[in-house]
């Protein structure tokens, strides 16, 4: 079975005498376009305002340049490195014949000077050497991003919109609760449902209702729970109907299916299928990696020793597994994952167990993507009824 290319090199061989190549450095208030054109000794840089129809005139305009000066161009190949703008100028390339890759920031190499000199013309020139090489089917230059299409960006958005309102709901209510707190009142619980009724009634321990100004922040305060609360909700109800009437389609299967297992809810297997189960990854250390959940060892001569995870991976997949591990723990308790885990923690030592529960976050999110993807059962694990 042919593997997924893991993007840390081109395997498309490179003609460089009819290939435009060609690099972004981006900011948001400008564009820095250095390119290499075959038949051609420079190496034309550009300063263009950030517009994708003057970058595509510009590369055209090369393109004419290298024909006149007598090569025939049958392939145009650009990158630039992944950052606040995203995809979408790779799509948007790639639908007008333009070869667009986005390259992973940290892995170019640069210089370990104490003071390096760093410019947007240095920055390109270490773009270009690295795109070269990894046109060149050379490993180690650097390495792409996938580029999603945009429906597969747009699935994300719900899981991680109720994420930061569920953190603004925490800020909320520790707000409010510092509020009275304050005044020596300490029983008022702002997420009870009629608690913006109550409110009114609240007496210090004096015996004093609240302050005038108090009373109407912490209104506006409970106001505003009230919407994140209720968006919250909206999110929800939304993502269950998707499930309910696209279950049978591949990322709505898989949340259904990583939902059976006890202990793992419909929000937690909604991120892991999202983020990274519905990718195509190339092997199970591709997943591990992805997930953020790999080492990171430093060994030079006798010196042999782990700094601890890379956290090179996704932010998200990372968090929710390691608290996906302990909650394992409690709800599968005799899975051959759990029972793994306590045979290396038998010692009941604090410093173990956070060490193996990081690697049992690892074995955990393998087994979870082999789950879904080829059936494969996890060991031990109790399924609730399939609905």
């Amino acid at each position: 079975m042919p593997q997924p290319n893991d993007l840390s090199r081109s395997l498309v061989a490179l003609d460089q005498n009819s290939t435009i190549i060609a690099v972004i450095e981006m900011s948001q208030s400008s564009w820095l376009v250095a390119g290499m054109l075959p038949g051609i000794e420079r190496q034309p840089r550009k300063k263009l305002e950030p517009s994708p129809e003057r970058l595509l005139a510009l590369l055209q305009r090369w393109r004419d340049e290298a024909v006149r000066a007598g090569s025939t161009i049958t392939r145009i190949a650009l990158a630039f490195e992944a950052g606040r703008d995203g995809f979408w100028l790779a799509r948007w390339l790639e639908a007008r014949g333009v070869e667009a890759h986005v390259i992973h920031a940290s892995s170019i190499a640069v210089s370990r000077e104490h003071r390096r000199a760093k410019t947007d013309r240095l920055d390109t020139a270490l773009l270009q050497r690295g795109f070269l090489g990894w046109l060149r089917g050379e490993r180690g230059h650097c390495s792409m991003a996938r580029v999603p299409t945009i429906a597969e960006e747009d699935a994300k958005r719900p899981n991680r919109e109720r994420d930061c309102l569920v953190g603004e709901r925490t800020r909320i209510v520790n707000r409010i609760k510092s509020t009275l707190a304050r005044l020596g009142i300490r029983n008022f619980k702002p997420t009870l449902r009629k608690a913006a009724e109550r409110l009114a009634t609240v007496h210090t321990p004096e015996g004093t209702p609240l302050p005038p100004n108090t009373l109407a922040e912490l209104q506006r305060d409970m106001a505003r729970l009230g919407v994140v609360v209720s968006q919250i909700r909206q999110i929800e109800e939304a993502r269950q109907k998707r499930l309910e009437q696209q279950h049978e389609t591949g990322p709505h299967a898989m949340v259904r299916l990583l939902a059976r297992i006890v202990g793992v809810g419909v929000e937690t297997a909604d991120m892991l299928v999202h983020e990274v189960l519905s990718r195509p990854m190339r092997d199970r250390r591709a997943v591990a990696r992805y997930a953020g959940l790999t080492g990171s060892p430093d060994e030079s001569g006798a010196q042999r020793r782990e700094q601890g995870l890379a956290r090179a991976g996704n932010a998200r997949v990372r968090r929710g597994m390691i608290q996906l591990a302990w909650r394992f723990l409690m709800f599968q308790k005799e899975s051959a994952l759990t029972l793994w885990y306590r045979a290396r923690t038998a010692d009941s030592r604090r410093s173990t167990r956070k060490t193996m529960i990081v690697a049992l976050a690892r074995k955990l999110i393998i087994a979870l993507w082999r789950f879904v993807t080829t059936g494969e059962p996890l060991e031990g694990v109790i399924l609730r009824p399939a609905s």
